[in-house]
């Protein structure tokens, strides 16, 4: 007798915290992708409000160790570096403090920010989340089997592959990262990004984004409005 097993429903997603603002810096999203033939590997974090691809390191390794060294790159590039506690972190290494002791009701203040990721044993592992207390950064993990609640970084990982063939064409790591780097200005500095409404992401984070739409509205409009005129003016007299 056979039996039909019912694909499984994902669990609910987790509803943002109340202290989350949608603004830059309040939600980042990290993972790793791989170029086979440099044989290495790259982590990348992104702001998931402006589409900016804040940082990225290349490897032979994807473990705990590349993503501090990535969100740290982060953290300095915008300013946050002063909330990464090193006499905290010293303290959870050693095991003095937990990192349970800095969550839940009875912690101090709000978490500077949320990092999101998959359930990766890199993203999992003591050391991460040891690091992510000590920057008073808030770990939030997608659904297992649910990669959409990566999107961001995913779709981040598929441009970049996709408008940008070469990178995994690259044998030389030293060529690799050099690209990269090249890339990443690219992408946030020229390239229109349609998620958030046709601006580049540096437009976007650095607050110029709604300007810029309501610019190319108002050309809209009123180029409309000099086509209706001109037709008016130039129609031809049916008498």
């Amino acid at each position: 007798m056979s039996c039909t097993v019912l694909p499984r429903e994902p669990a609910v997603r987790a509803p943002w915290p109340d202290w989350v603002v949608w603004k830059p810096n309040s939600v980042w999203c990290y993972d790793f992708t791989h170029f086979t033939r440099a044989r290495r590997v790259a982590v990348a974090v992104l702001d998931v409000v402006s589409r900016r691809w804040l940082a990225t390191l290349v490897s032979a390794e994807e473990s705990s160790v590349q993503i501090e060294v990535a969100f740290t790159d982060a953290l300095h590039a915008e300013g946050l570096h002063e909330r990464i506690d090193a006499g905290l972190l010293a303290q959870l290494r050693a095991g003095v403090v937990q990192p349970a002791d800095l969550d839940g009701p009875d912690a101090d203040g709000v978490p500077v920010l949320i990092a999101m990721s998959d359930n990766g044993p890199q993203m999992r592992s003591h050391s991460t989340r040891e690091f992510m207390a000590a920057c008073a950064i808030m770990q939030r993990f997608g659904r297992p089997g649910t990669p959409t609640d990566q999107a961001w970084i995913e779709s981040l990982f598929g441009h970049v592959k996709t408008d940008w063939p070469q990178l995994e064409k690259i044998r030389d790591p030293a060529a690799l990262n050099l690209e990269l780097a090249r890339v990443r200005e690219q992408y946030n500095t020229v390239r229109l990004h349609a998620g958030i409404g046709y601006v580049t992401p540096d437009d976007e984070h650095h607050g110029r984004g709604d300007a810029l739409r309501q610019a190319r509205r108002d050309g809209m409009t009123a180029a409309r409005a000099a086509r209706i005129a001109y037709r008016r003016t130039t129609s031809e007299d049916p008498t």
